[in-house]
């Protein structure tokens, strides 16, 4: 995991690099001070210091799958889910992890769970999913963390193209990272397209808004799998852009709420679950 400090230029300073074993496919901050990570088979939690703790581990008996993207609602829960490693059709799940540490199985049959955010009034949830090439939308309760009327709002239909990590502005409009797109689409809330904007590179892997004034567009470019011709042709993948001038601002960033080691003696449980 890196980290730095965002000068007012835009520029990061300070970079810290802090090193697990295992794959990590999202980190939150936690509201007492560290961060929650969706990593391997569940989630950690790492303190300021670099101090590495499990949470709950709902994936702990396989091998075959591990955590991918992942993102807090407004009440402070940490939602996250599967992939299989060798991208099985159905072997992926979302998870939620609870105030109290606990976690909970929200959804099974998933393949690529990707991206997830909210809608700025909290009443919806949205959900990617590489392997089907869709973004989902659900009723979301706020209080409970259920979520229900599952509909499918964008559908990417090109061949060998997906959408991956999203955002949410303050106007309710939906940003997804094309995967091998080389472009990061604008939404509304139904999946009507409003604004592309193009990259010069193949894969986005997410986006997300930042800044002094959340105004920023970062996204995050992969390098896996691209040849050397490829790279020659991209040389930008695998680094971070900052697009400016896009008219919007994003959501305010949303920390994990819950128990963590630095809050609490730590205990920890799964329950499963279904919505």
């Amino acid at each position: 995991m890196h980290r730095g400090t965002l000068s007012p230029h835009g520029a990061l300073e300070r970079v810290e690099t802090i090193s697990v074993d295992r794959h990590i496919g999202a980190a939150a901050p936690a509201d007492g001070g560290g961060y929650v990570l969706a990593a391997g088979a569940g989630f950690l939690f790492i303190d300021d210091a670099g101090s590495v703790c499990e949470l709950a581990q709902p994936e702990a008996d396989r091998t075959d799958v591990r955590m991918n993207d992942g993102a807090c609602d407004p009440q402070g829960r940490f939602w996250a889910g599967t992939m299989a490693y060798d991208e099985t059709p159905g072997a992926g799940a979302l998870y939620r992890l609870e105030l109290d540490g606990s976690c909970t199985t929200v959804l099974t049959g998933l393949t690529i769970s990707n991206g997830i955010g909210w809608s700025p009034d909290a009443r919806t949830m949205y959900l990617s999913d590489s392997g089907t090439g869709c973004v989902d939308a659900f009723r979301f309760d706020g209080s409970t963390g259920a979520i229900s009327d599952r509909r499918t709002v964008v559908r990417i239909d090109q061949p060998g193209m997906a959408p991956d990590g999203l955002t949410v502005d303050e106007e309710g409009g939906i940003w997804v990272a094309l995967w091998n797109g080389g472009a990061v689409n604008r939404y509304t809330a139904d999946g009507s397209l409003l604004t592309t904007v193009q990259l010069p590179v193949e894969r986005p892997t997410s986006c997300a808004f930042g800044g002094p004034d959340r105004d920023t567009l970062f996204v995050t470019r992969a390098r896996t799998d691209l040849d050397d011709d490829a790279l020659g042709r991209q040389p930008l993948a695998g680094r971070v852009f900052a697009i400016d001038g896009l008219g919007v601002r994003g959501l305010p960033c949303l920390p994990y709420r819950g128990r963590t080691p630095q809050s609490s003696d730590g205990e920890r449980h799964t329950r499963n679950g279904a919505a």
